[in-house]
């Protein structure tokens, strides 16, 4: 491919040096690496607390190893493969390797240094299930990806050309246009969201690689495509450490290194085409040709015994005593003779910036990205018939109502709280749950700031959230025949609207709080319906020591400012057998609520708007906090 290479004309010939050495060809992304990274992990000891026992006051509080002394060394230019049965280490390993672990024990080392934010930039995680955006193409997936992460030395126009190229590299061009798709959203297929998920992370041009089982769940041919280009990537100088289940025979020589995990234990570390003659010279050989990495997840199982859990035991056992007699103190005395250049690591920046780009080009682009994801998710055919049925509905049934049957006009603004106050905030109480795992992937790896994401998110969703309960006002308000003025209307959908932006923070911050969809609904569902019952409109003598939830109740506060936008105090209404007339302000629901004081409910209402997604960023702050 033709070198990617914009240079300024009035630039001077250090400055084009500079710049023709950041903006590399499309090949250098796969075979030229910025800074090479010896990773060394030494003595690595990861323990969790349980709780241990029955239900009840019994239950004691216990450590559990889930890794118990491993060490090793991967240098550039080597690819290493974590080998082991389920539940043996292997992911909690690599999540400590890529700085996503809480406190450990040991000491790993980034050429001779511990992790910073200069190395996140320099470093790539490709976790096991695919974090992508169901809404989005191949293209704008990658294109926004390159526009977040890629330096501000890069134009735009550049960036794009970059995430051209490696999409190119990687074989995406056939598909570049399809939706990336999800559970309910047909799109592309899984080594090709595994590609996509892989050119993500090689769009920095990163010097070290992480993957969690980039095979999983894909046929040979594509998994040996995957592998392929993860060799290419390491040829090019990088150091490439993955977690792999049963990799097949000609997989599994395309490692360099191999570390057999069982039960938190290293069995073995070493180069990959030494594993057997290892296992050979303590007496484990196979009795007929196999798969090495068959033969080797036997091992870490025990099976080779006659299959009792005592003999396995002791299979274990056996092979770890061998490890600590004939690996681990030489793989430590390698370490410390490891001397390792220092002039060539990376110098250490103290005006680095952990992001590559302004918060306004952040925010700019999350909008971007938000916008569309919300269009797609939002407009859905089934969510816009389900809101029209009901205005229709809802119009029908009130149908051209006067102030003649003022109970049931009450009746209907207090049916406009209560299902604008649970719909909106029922559709945002999902949103960061939803995307939690995308928090959890983006945010601690240095793509984009907290607060750029957070804002992005709350204006993304505002034109479109508030369209529909628009065309329902618009469509119930005139067919309920409520007051027929320009001023009255407006009030009211202004009154709406208000009351809909604060039930979405609601939701968005029972979302952030609790970060479990089905917990959050009911928790969501309880409070919206504690609300509605202290709205004012089904209890209107409510006792003292309960009456204070009115003040923190948006269904209250939403109900006094409806009725205000239709009737005056002073106005009256046929009341009696005899029809006689009645003052409005006197009616006994809307004396309870009252006329009198609205700007005290607008104050309400307007520091919930403003508190509830204050909530919802603090709560959000934890993901940031997720890394070493």
């Amino acid at each position: 491919m033709e070198m990617i290479k914009v240079v300024a004309n009035d630039i001077n010939e250090a400055q084009t040096d500079q710049k023709e050495d950041q903006l590399l060809e499309a090949s250098d992304v796969f075979t030229r690496a910025k800074h090479p990274v010896t990773l060394k992990f030494e003595d690595i000891v990861y323990k969790i607390k349980m709780k241990k026992g029955f239900y009840g006051s019994n239950k004691k509080i216990e450590e559990k190893a889930i890794l118990k002394g491993i060490t090793g060394m991967v240098k550039p230019g080597e690819m290493l493969a974590m080998l082991g049965p389920s539940g043996c280490g292997k992911t909690t390993l690599l999540t400590a390797l890529g700085g996503r672990l809480g406190p450990i024990n040991g000491r790993i080392t980034y050429n001779g240094k511990p992790f910073s934010n200069q190395m996140t930039r320099n470093t790539g995680f490709v976790t096991q299930e695919d974090v992508l955006s169901p809404y989005l193409t191949v293209t704008e997936t990658m294109v926004f990806t390159a526009l977040l992460q890629l330096p501000n030395s890069f134009t735009e126009k550049e960036k794009i050309k970059c995430a051209e190229a490696v999409m190119t590299e990687l074989g995406l061009s056939e598909c570049k246009n399809s939706l990336i798709g999800g559970p309910l959203t047909r799109g592309v297929s899984g080594g090709e969201r595994k590609r996509v998920s892989i050119g993500q992370e090689i769009l920095i041009n990163p010097s070290l690689l992480f993957l969690d089982e980039p095979t999983s769940g894909l046929d040979s041919t594509i998994a040996q495509q995957i592998l392929s280009i993860l060799l290419k990537l390491a040829n090019g100088g990088r150091t490439i450490v993955m977690t792999i289940h049963q990799p097949s025979n000609m997989l599994y020589y395309m490692f360099h290194k191999v570390l057999l995990l069982s039960e938190g234990y290293p069995l073995y570390f070493g180069e990959a085409s030494g594993a057997m003659n290892y296992f050979a010279s303590i007496g484990y050989c196979p009795s007929v040709a196999t798969n090495p990495s068959d033969f080797l997840l036997d091992l870490a199982s025990g099976m080779p015994s006659n299959g009792s859990w005592k003999e396995q035991a002791l299979v274990k056992q056996t092979l770890i005593s061998q490890y600590e007699k004939n690996l681990a103190d030489k793989l430590k005395a390698e370490l410390t003779q490891e001397n390792e250049n220092e002039s060539q690591d990376q110098p250490e920046d103290k005006q680095f910036r952990r992001f590559s780009t302004t918060w306004w080009q952040q925010f700019r682009v999350l909008l971007r990205r938000g916008i569309k994801e919300i269009m797609d998710e939002s407009f859905s055919c089934l969510k816009i018939i389900e809101v029209l049925v009901i205005a229709f509905l809802s119009g029908l049934l009130w149908w051209q109502s006067s102030i003649y049957q003022i109970q049931d006009q009450i009746g209907l603004l207090f049916f406009f709280c209560d299902f604008w106050g649970f719909f909106p905030m029922l559709e945002c109480i999902f949103t960061f749950p939803q995307e939690q795992k995308m928090l959890e992937k983006e945010i601690p790896s240095g793509m984009y700031r907290l607060s750029a994401y957070f804002m992005s998110r709350i204006i993304s969703d505002l034109p479109i959230k508030l369209v529909i309960p628009t065309v329902f006002v618009t469509i119930t308000y005139w067919m309920a025949g409520l007051k027929p003025t320009a001023s009255n209307f407006f009030e009211t959908l202004f009154v709406l609207l208000f009351s809909v932006l604060v039930s979405q923070g609601l939701g968005l911050a029972i979302g952030a709080m609790v970060m479990e969809q089905k917990s959050a609904t009911i928790l969501g569902s309880i409070i919206m319906q504690l609300f509605v019952l202290a709205g004012g409109y089904y209890v209107q003598n409510v006792p003292s020591f309960i009456a204070w939830i009115e003040y923190l109740s948006i269904g209250h506060h939403t109900y006094k400012l409806l009725l205000g936008s239709q009737y005056n105090y002073n106005e009256t209404y046929p009341c009696g057998d005899s029809g006689g007339l009645c003052l409005v302000g006197e009616h006994p629901t809307i004396k309870k609520v009252g006329l009198h004081r609205k700007y005290y409910s607008v104050i309400a209402l307007a520091i919930m708007l403003v508190g509830y997604r204050l909530i919802a960023y603090i709560a959000l702050m934890r993901i940031g906090a997720t890394r070493n």
